[in-house]
C-alpha cells in the first residue's frame, strides 16, 4: 500500500479540530490548574524554600508543571479518541479507508501532539510572565517535549483499545500516572529527597521525562541527558512497537 499523506493528514487534523472544539474541557482546564500550582506552591510556598538548581523555587517548578500536563494531555487524547471511537462505531470508518496501521497511529499521535504543544506553549508563556523563566536550551525542550508526547500517546492508544468502559482509561491515570508523576520530580528536585528515596526515583519512567525536561530551563538534571533521554527514547520506540502491532492485528477494532 502506498503512503497516504493526504488520509495522514485528514485524521490528525480531525484530531486537532476536535481538541478544539472541546477547548473549554482539554485546553483551559489544565492552564488554571497550572496557574494554581504557581500561585500557592510556587509564591506562597516558594518564599520559604532557597533556591533550586540555581533558580528560585517558582522557576523550578515551571518546568514540571508543563511536563505534568503534556503527559496527561497526551494520553487523554489518544486513549478518550480512540475508545469514543470504538464506542461509537466510527472507528470501522478508518479500517475501510486507505490507511495502513503506521498511518492511522501517526494520525492519533500527531493530533495528541499537536494539543501537547499547544498547552506547553500557553504554560511557558505563563512562566514567562508570571515568574520570568523561558528555556535556556529550545532544542532539548523540543525533543524531550515530542518524545514524551509520543510515549504516552501511544500508551492512549494502547489502553483506549484495551478498554472496555470508559472508566477503564482512568485506571492508568489515576492508578499509575498521576502518582508518579507527583513523586517523579514536579515539585522537589532529586538531591532534595533521602538518599533511599533518589535510589527508588530510578524505577520510576516519568522521572526521566521530568529530569530531562527540567534541564532545558534550569541547565541542570540529576541523571546526564544520555541516560534519561535514552530511557525516554527507548521506551517510546516500545509503547509505539506495541501500539502499531494492536492496530495492525485489528484488537478490539473489528468485531
Amino acid at each position: 500500500m502506498r503512503f497516504n499523506g493526504v488520509g495522514l493528514w485528514t485524521l490528525t487534523k480531525r484530531e486537532l479540530i476536535r481538541s478544539m472544539k472541546i477547548i473549554n474541557q482539554v485546553i483551559w482546564p489544565p492552564i488554571i490548574t497550572t496557574l494554581l500550582y504557581v500561585f500557592i506552591f510556587g509564591m506562597a510556598i516558594g518564599s520559604r524554600i532557597p533556591h533550586v538548581q540555581g533558580v528560585t523555587y517558582a522557576q523550578f517548578l515551571i518546568p514540571g508543571l508543563i511536563m505534568l500536563q503534556a503527559i496527561d494531555s497526551s494520553y487523554g487524547e489518544c486513549s478518550s479518541s480512540i475508545f469514543q471511537g470504538r464506542f461509537m462505531n466510527h472507528i470501522q470508518e478508518l479500517l475501510i479507508a486507505p490507511l495502513s496501521a503506521f498511518e492511522i497511529v501517526s494520525g492519533f499521535v500527531l493530533g495528541s501532539l499537536a494539543r501537547a504543544l499547544i498547552i506547553a506553549g500557553l504554560i511557558t508563556i505563563l512562566g514567562a510572565v508570571l515568574v520570568h523563566t523561558l528555556p535556556r536550551d529550545w532544542f532539548t525542550y523540543l525533543g524531550v517535549l515530542v518524545l514524551v508526547s509520543v510515549l504516552f500517546s501511544a500508551l492512549g492508544i494502547i489502553f483506549g483499545l484495551l478498554a472496555e468502559k470508559f472508566d477503564h482509561l482512568a485506571v492508568l491515570t489515576t492508578f499509575v500516572i498521576t502518582p508518579l508523576t507527583f513523586v517523579g520530580g514536579v515539585f522537589t528536585a532529586a538531591t532534595m529527597l533521602p538518599p533511599a528515596l533518589r535510589t527508588l526515583e530510578l524505577v520510576n519512567p516519568i522521572f526521566y521525562t521530568i529530569d530531562a525536561f527540567r534541564r532545558s530551563y534550569t541547565g541542570q538534571s540529576f541523571l546526564a541527558p544520555i541516560y534519561s533521554i535514552g530511557a525516554i527514547t527507548v521506551l517510546c520506540v516500545i509503547t509505539l512497537a506495541i501500539a502499531l502491532r494492536m492496530t495492525a492485528l485489528g484488537v478490539k477494532l473489528r468485531t
